[in-house]
């Protein structure tokens, strides 16, 4: 697999790694052995970067990778974990956002994890007023000097918010939600991130699986995934969930969205290679929940660029039938 640059980790990590937030909850039930087993292809097929943080499952999520690494794991080292705070610990809401808060949250994530020091800590889409206080900032920087953490970044909701970090200075890395569906970062952050030499981890690739292009009117999903519970932003950001689109709108889009999808290639292979094809991205995260899924994911790094002409014509797609649907911060 391809390596790039993580911004200011200094780490070169692959261009495809994976989400585990279906491994600890809000994507329906997965099972610790399945858990491991969706890990174990992962880093087998050359996946070198997780994605976690605290709030998913309670602190599931990295404990089954801390058990994975020190039980599993052929060389543990060789594996970059991406962890974050803010959103979900004891003792949640505004508390989160104390000094005491963050330095106990890290420490939760080091013994979950198993390491001496995180590799990248992320602030979890905090309230924009709290980002731009700058306190949470300055209190990840105290502990990367301590040696608790080698980086931080912030995964963030909204374009504003991620040129506010840049600006700052500061930060490693910004997570962001990227797919066909939401493009607006083309045009609004890459070229100030390639800049600062600020890394980019997309999240969301397939809009919560609209983009796989399986999805009809009559698709039914678990009282405890997200997708069922969040579809409207009752929960949290309806950014999150399919992209900001209301479903029964993502579902017509696909529908117009197919005719695109070169020969031979399926969807959810167009949407992930059409985002590697941007050279300011530096890795994508999908969710597996399962070995099949990992394999049809990574089966993306074997495939060429997409072309100039089927860029122009998604961009056009984009702005033309998507862009005004969105909801939520953007």
């Amino acid at each position: 697999m391809q390596q790039r640059s993580l911004g200011k980790t200094g780490r070169a990590v692959g261009e495809i790694g994976l989400g585990t937030w279906q491994l600890g909850a809000n994507w329906g039930d997965v099972s610790e052995e399945d858990a491991i087993a969706t890990l174990q292809a992962a880093v087998s097929g050359g996946v070198n970067f997780l994605d976690t943080a605290d709030v998913y499952g309670a602190g599931r999520s990295e404990t089954i990778i801390g058990e994975f690494l020190s039980d599993h794991c052929d060389d543990p080292d060789e594996i970059f974990v991406a962890t974050k705070l803010g959103r979900g610990s004891e003792p949640g809401g505004a508390e989160n956002f104390t000094r005491a808060a963050v330095r106990q949250h890290t420490e939760d994530s080091l013994e979950r994890l198993g390491v001496d020091a995180l590799d990248l800590t992320q602030l979890h889409c905090v309230p924009t007023e709290v980002l731009k206080q700058g306190e949470l900032l300055g209190w990840l920087d105290e502990l990367k000097t301590e040696g608790k953490i080698k980086a931080f970044g912030a995964s963030v909701e909204s374009m504003d918010e991620a040129l506010f970090c840049i600006e700052d200075g500061r930060v490693a890395s910004l997570q962001i939600i990227f797919n066909v569906l939401r493009q607006k970062p083309v045009a609004t952050l890459f070229e100030q991130a390639k800049a600062a030499n600020v890394g980019l981890i997309v999240r969301l690739p397939l809009a919560s699986g609209l983009l796989g292009g399986k999805m009809s009117k009559y698709t039914t999903f678990a009282a405890d995934d997200h997708r069922n519970f969040n579809r409207d932003g009752q929960a949290f950001n309806v950014g999150e969930t399919f992209s900001g689109l209301p479903f029964e709108t993502g579902l017509e889009l696909i529908e117009d969205l197919r005719p695109l999808v070169p020969e031979g290639m399926t969807m959810a292979q167009m949407a992930l290679r059409w985002i590697l094809d941007h050279d300011a991205v530096s890795a994508i995260i999908p969710g597996a929940r399962n070995p099949e899924q990992v394999a049809a994911n990574l089966s993306v790094a074997e495939l060429p660029p997409l072309g100039a002409e089927l860029h122009a014509k998604l961009a056009e797609f984009y702005a033309n039938q998507v862009a005004a649907h969105i909801r939520g911060p953007y």
